[in-house]
């Protein structure tokens, strides 16, 4: 099947939420479910990789400070993954940051190896890193209580999400049932 590179458009809300949500529902972002899709604020711009007639099967959403551009999203629906459709979209996303005056592309994602290999695959360099830590009363009642050492009285912490140092990796990953490397790729345009 053959899809094209376009601009996002309003009406693509739906399946643009669609896509990402179950391309990262086997990722390490699977609980990152939003329920409208965040503004990418100018100059930045939003990308959809759409089959012919229309049904969207691939995203990039790109956002734009002087001379640096973040990926903020990029998903593949699962169904339409390995086809070059995050390639293709990547591409377009240089040439159209290339004319904004970026130098440099980054993104930031979480360890998991089909992501990364992708990345490092596309011509991106790692290097920054810190923690996302999950502390889930779900997965362990005492988790969000070593989390949150000072509290509100009457108020009970069931979920956090913290960001940490690499250098207590060990110490967390102890603690905690749930903890990412999340780590920085750029690319020099």
């Amino acid at each position: 099947m053959s899809y094209v590179i376009r601009e996002y458009a309003p009406a693509d809300e739906t399946a643009w939420l669609r896509c990402r949500v179950l391309s990262f529902l086997s990722t390490a972002y699977f609980d990152d479910v939003l329920r409208a899709k965040p503004v990418v604020a100018a100059p930045g711009f939003q990308l959809v990789a759409a089959e012919e007639p229309g049904a969207v099967v691939g995203i990039l959403d790109v956002g734009v400070e002087g001379a640096l551009a973040t990926v903020d999203t990029v998903a593949v629906h699962p169904d339409h993954q390995r086809r070059g459709i995050g390639r293709s979209l990547l591409a377009e996303a240089r040439t159209r940051a290339g004319a904004l005056g970026v130098r440099t592309l980054d993104a930031w994602t979480r360890d998991d190896p089909d992501t990364l290999r992708w990345y490092r695959a596309m011509g991106f360099a790692e290097s920054e890193h810190y923690l996302h830590v999950y502390a889930n009363y779900y997965t362990d009642a005492a988790e969000p209580d070593r989390a949150v050492a000072q509290r509100r009285p009457g108020l009970r912490p069931m979920l956090a999400f913290l960001h940490a140092d690499l250098r207590d990796e060990a110490l967390l990953r102890e603690q905690f049932a749930r903890v990412h490397v999340c780590r920085r790729f750029a690319l020099e345009l």
